[in-house]
């Protein structure tokens, strides 16, 4: 296209300017001209489970999908037997009592429901605390709707936990939304029972909304927490969870939110708005999914904690410092000290070696020192990626 041809094209909202690309956008298409060019290349990246879900999922779908009458507009609520099955599933797991009828709001994915939230109670010029290191869409979202992202640095030493003392310091006059997220990703750090008290507390005394986003807290992580347990949390605090991590399903989008009513009409209000429903068979197949017994989670566990072993593997070859016991789908490692930067050892890596590994430096200025590698790889991959990661290291030597 010339330039006179450019210089005609209706110019973008400013939203679309406060962000750039996703960076695994970016990434993907460079892993993949690589492949196109001959590359093997080994993805240790992106945490999309690589396994199926399981069979009674996939053959409720597709009996679901079989019936003629199936395939109409849906409750922009979701079905009462989908907000059933999710309340049934907060109580076995986590012991919270959930109103289906009101606390419950599914979504297509609880990424859909960082935006909807943000929609429903941020207005311009609104501040919005967002962890550093944390994930990168709670910060482009904020931007997008036309708040004003403010940081808070998490720390190794603090179990990657805020310095609530610290941040009650600050003027937070303007702040309306915190995001939280544990298990914390990408560090793998998990809550406890006081910690959510304390942040309930800041919550209620600065007149915050709390919002935890909850995708992890069934992988590789014996002691599942909701913040929705803690005495009083439903007047200030909200919770996002996902079939995506736990379930294998993160392709059917199927999410959802949950807290005070009050809070829920507000976010469908702007759902409403934005969708038409979701597709009936994948509201009853996740039906079937948040019905597996306990040997589900179990078995998948068993899984990632094998895989989780070669990983640490990696990182001891390349002379990492990591906390063994990490939750989620990640393992979270700091680089030794003779590496100046995590993003020009990621690129080295794959340069010589076709493997990628996340740099921290994408989830904020704390996680400039680590890499972030991924348990949605097979064990083959994971040992094909150790040789040759140790073979790299060795011919430095």
């Amino acid at each position: 296209m010339n330039a006179e041809n450019e210089n005609n094209l209706v110019q973008p909202a400013v939203r679309a300017q406060r962000v750039e690309n996703y960076y695994f956008s970016d990434k993907l298409q460079q892993l993949e001209l690589m492949r196109s060019q001959g590359a093997k290349v080994i993805n240790l990246g992106i945490g999309s489970p690589d396994l199926p879900p399981h069979p009674a999922v996939i053959e409720k779908l597709s009996a679901s999908a079989a019936d003629p009458f199936n395939h109409g507009y849906q409750s922009y609520k979701g079905t009462n037997a989908l907000r059933e099955a999710f309340a049934s599933w907060y109580k076995r797991k986590f012991d919270v009592g959930l109103d289906y009828k009101s606390e419950i709001l599914p979504l297509m994915g609880s990424k859909e429901g960082i935006m909807h939230i943000s929609l429903a109670f941020l207005d311009l010029g609104d501040q919005v605390l967002i962890p550093d290191p944390g994930y990168p869409t709670y910060s482009a979202v904020c931007k997008i709707v036309g708040a004003q992202p403010v940081y808070y640095e998490l720390e190794a030493e603090n179990n990657w936990m805020p310095d609530l003392k610290a941040l009650a310091n600050n003027d937070l006059s303007k702040v309306k939304l915190m995001w939280v997220n544990y298990p914390h990703m990408p560090s793998g750090a998990t809550a406890t029972k006081v910690f959510f008290e304390e942040l309930i507390a800041f919550g209620k005394q600065h007149h915050i909304l709390i919002c935890n986003d909850n995708p992890y807290a069934l992988i590789l992580n014996e002691t599942p927490l909701s913040i929705l347990s803690t005495e009083g949390s439903k007047t200030i605090a909200l919770e996002l969870n996902s079939l995506s991590k736990s379930h294998n399903m993160p392709g059917w989008r199927m999410g959802m939110v949950c807290g005070h009513q009050n809070y829920i009409n507000q976010i469908l209000k702007i759902k409403s708005n934005m969708d038409s429903g979701m597709f009936k068979p994948l509201q009853d197949a996740a039906v079937e999914a948040l019905m597996l017994d306990e040997n589900w989670t179990a078995d998948l566990n068993m899984i990632y904690a094998d895989r989780k072993r070669v990983v640490q593997q990696i990182y001891d070859a390349i002379g990492c410092s990591y906390e063994p016991n990490q939750s989620g789908l990640f393992v979270w490692a700091k680089i030794p000290a003779h590496f100046s930067s995590a993003e020009l050892l990621s690129e080295w890596i794959l340069h010589e070696t076709e493997v990628f590994i996340t740099p921290g430096f994408i989830f904020g200025k704390q996680g400039r020192n680590y890499l972030r590698i991924s348990l949605c790889c097979n064990k083959k991959q994971l040992l094909e990626a150790l040789i040759r990661i140790e073979n790299l290291m060795k011919s430095r030597v």
